[in-house]
Order: C-alpha cells, then structure tokens, then sequence
C-alpha cells in the first residue's frame, strides 16, 4: 500500500544555485498528487530530491526533511534503500536495449537477489498485468527487446519495472509527455488505477492532465511552493493571484 509523504523545509541547490526555496508540503497516501509549473520552476528536482536521484549530480545538496511512510529519506538512510521503496518513471521512456522484456522487468528484483524463477515469472506477470501490458507483450517476453516496443509501450515497461520492486510511492516526470494521444490515454488510465496500491506523485505540464488525474495539485514557481490544494479548487477557485494567472495561460 501507499504511504504518506511529509517534506519539510526542503531546500536543494546545483552549486551556489538554490533551486528549491524550504518546500513544506503533505502527500496523502493513496492519492495522485501533481506538480505543476513553467519550465525550470523546480518540479523536477523536488521529485527526485524524493528518492533521493537529486545528489547524482556530483554539485547537487538538499537540506530539510522527507519523511517517507515513517522513515527519514536523509537521515542516515541508505539511497538504495529509498530508491527500493520510492520508484520513479521518467520522461523518456528508457528500457534496457539489450534485455528483453521479462528481463526489463526483473532487472531490479535480480539485483536485490530474487534468483528464484517461480518467483521471478510471479512478479514479472504481475507487474506487467500492473501496467496495462502483459496482454500485448504475453508470447513475446523472452525473445523480444524491450527497446522494440512502441513508445507507449515502453513506457508501461517501464511502469512495470518501477513496480516489481513493491515501492510504496511512484515517481512519475512528465511520463506521457513524448507519447501520441492513445498512449497518453492509457498512461492516465493506468496512473488512475495504480493510486490504490500505490502513492503517486506526477510532474505535468499538461492542464488537462492534471486535472483529469490527480487528487490534489501543487503549483511550484521559481523554487517556491505557491499554493497546494485539492486538484478542482486549484483549478476553479485558486486561492494565489499567481496560480490563476499560470493555469490560465497567461504566462508560462
């Protein structure tokens, strides 16, 4: 199941740039949560400053709090072990091109020492099923590339890897954002679908998306957390001058 997620405080640079302004937020389990904001507003960096993929940039630091189902992601706590329970799906969908699909997903739950086969096709059906995928790629698993899947598809892989780890939150940046319509669809579909098990976090830049997805949208401008709020009030009566100009078109 999901957890809740409670930043506070939550600062973050590139070098001498402070990208992230003591970011203070709640996401409730269970729950589709999107972040939204023009291009280079920090929406991006916060995420990964979730599960930790923010320090992979060798000038990268964070300071504050990210408590995460009841354990501190910087207090001590070992990356890999935040990243096993916070998966994330990025914006370009990156299988690994030369494993096949069942590969793809097992990679993670081989490196965490899975050697069991019945184990290992348990989860990979599974988490294929998870992702709207096992349907399509059934008689292909073993003898087809990840990399030869269509966009959409790979990006439901990917999905599928993410998953068959058992994380208790997904990370999602902008996953349909180089998908055609269909594809999109299906994506949201699926992120609508997964909530119940898991808690979801999203990056979009797409309105619409927003609103037809998450439970709860929060609008990020320069570094600052501006307003967070059940996703219609954000939408319909937005509490910042700022939000309304954003979501409006009038800049951004």
């Amino acid at each position: 199941m999901g957890v809740n997620i409670d930043v506070c405080d939550l600062r973050a640079w590139f070098g001498s740039a402070e990208v992230l302004h003591g970011v203070s937020m709640h996401v409730r389990s269970n729950a589709v949560t999107a972040i939204i904001g023009p291009s280079g507003c920090g929406k991006s960096t916060f995420i990964r400053c979730l599960n930790r993929m923010h320090e992979t940039v060798p000038t990268a630091r964070v300071r504050g709090s990210v408590n995460i189902g009841g354990f501190n992601a910087y207090n001590g706590t070992p990356a890999v072990d935040v990243r096993r329970r916070v998966g994330m799906v990025f914006q370009k969908p990156n299988p690994f091109p030369t494993m096949s699909i069942y590969d793809n997903v097992a990679a993670g739950l081989k490196l965490n020492g899975f050697r069991s086969r019945r184990d290992l096709d348990e989860v990979v059906e599974r988490s294929l099923r998870m992702a709207a995928l096992w349907d399509e790629v059934k008689e292909v698993l073993k003898n087809k590339s990840g990399a030869s899947l269509s966009g959409g598809q790979q990006q439901r892989l990917c999905i599928a890897r993410a998953l068959a780890v058992q994380p208790e939150v997904l990370l999602m940046d902008e996953p349909a954002s180089a998908l055609d319509p269909i594809s999109t669809a299906k994506i949201e579909d699926l992120i609508y679908q997964l909530k119940e098990r898991f808690t979801v976090v999203i990056v979009t830049h797409n309105m619409q998306q927003a609103a037809r997805v998450a439970d709860s949208t929060a609008f990020f401008l320069m570094g600052d957390l501006i307003e967070y709020d059940k996703t219609e009030k954000i939408f319909t009566a937005p509490a910042d001058k700022r939000t309304e100009d954003y979501i409006t078109g009038r800049f951004g």
